[in-house]
């Protein structure tokens, strides 16, 4: 593992127990400089796995709690005339910033969720016809409870389609959460962990990540996968282009973490299923014969053959 980002690993893990995999996709979807959103029940570190990323990286992090009054404005800011110069005057919201944690997105207003959509595709604000880019890195880090349907609103295709990768943290082992729970008594859940890293080096982390090498073979094995999905019986919606750029992105990530400076095979099916199954709409076939779009997603990947060289 690459020496630099093994060291945000080990910060992270010492609030976050045994859950490494889950860890790196979240550094992987921070370096593809794509947004992220952790779907599980409550109570399994959805939100503690992003405040320690964050608190990992020399950055500004604010974080929203998303409820059903929140407004636009909140989240994009808003423009009001100051007193003294008698002109409009920009007044930042909470995405302005380097990392957004927007907890619980799905009980947000359809209203206030499509404020998301431009910042999340093109990392800017557009308010009273000016455009403000928003700071690097920028990431949208989103947590979701899969169960609870009261009071909550479903997220569009459109928006779904703008987070690069979808994942579950599961519930921990039985060694592991004996660990949680010793842990518990020494120290609090509100402890912070310290910077291991600038702002600036993220960045430099990022622009190294675009450098790995990715063969034409494995684009065409990407172009494969994804065409597999819009043609199965399986699915009623297949994943986008978007998805196909997405999923570039991932596995070159992967293979950064991994201390490669180019993309093998097992990159992209690490990848393949946080990135593409959230994409998916299922057919009533689809629904009947599986579980959940994962267990779709992989079935679809077995039609695929993987490039041998």
């Amino acid at each position: 593992m690459n020496e630099r980002i093994e060291l945000i690993v080990n910060n992270i893990e010492k609030i976050i127990v045994g859950k490494r995999e889950p860890i790196i996709k979240v550094i992987c979807a921070l370096l593809s400089e794509g947004h992220i959103l952790v779907e599980d029940v409550p109570g399994v570190g959805k939100t503690r796995l992003i405040s320690a990323l964050a608190s990992s990286v020399d950055g500004k992090f604010n974080r929203i709690q998303l409820t059903p009054d929140i407004m636009p404005s909140d989240i994009v800011g808003f423009s009001m005339i100051n007193a003294q110069t008698r002109e409009l005057e920009y007044k930042a919201g909470v995405a302005m910033c380097n990392f957004l944690l927007a907890d619980e997105i799905n009980r947000a207003s359809p209203k206030a969720q499509s404020s998301l959509l431009e910042i999340m595709e093109e990392h800017q604000i557009s308010l009273d016809s000016v455009t403000m880019p928003l700071p690097k890195p920028f990431m949208v880090m989103a947590t979701e409870n899969p169960v609870e349907t009261y009071g909550t609103y479903h997220l569009p295709e459109a928006q779904m389609d703008r987070f690069l990768m979808r994942i579950s943290m599961g519930y921990p082992s039985y060694n592991d959460e004996f660990d949680i729970v010793r842990r518990s008594e020494q120290q609090s859940f509100n402890e912070k962990l310290s910077p291991v890293m600038t702002s600036d080096e993220l960045i430099e982390h990022i622009e190294n990540v675009k450098k790995v090498t990715c063969t034409d073979s494995i684009v065409d094995y990407i172009l494969r996968l994804v065409t597999a999905t819009r043609k199965s019986e399986l699915v009623s919606l297949g994943a986008s282009p978007r998805a196909s750029i997405a999923l570039l992105k991932a596995a070159k990530a992967y293979a950064y973490i991994q201390d490669r400076s180019y993309v093998v095979p097992d990159d992209v099916k690490e990848m393949m299923t946080s990135v593409l199954a959230h994409r998916l709409i299922l057919s009533a076939k689809g629904k009947s014969a599986y579980e959940n779009a994962e267990k779709v997603m992989k079935q679809i990947s077995l039609s695929v053959d993987a490039p041998t060289r």
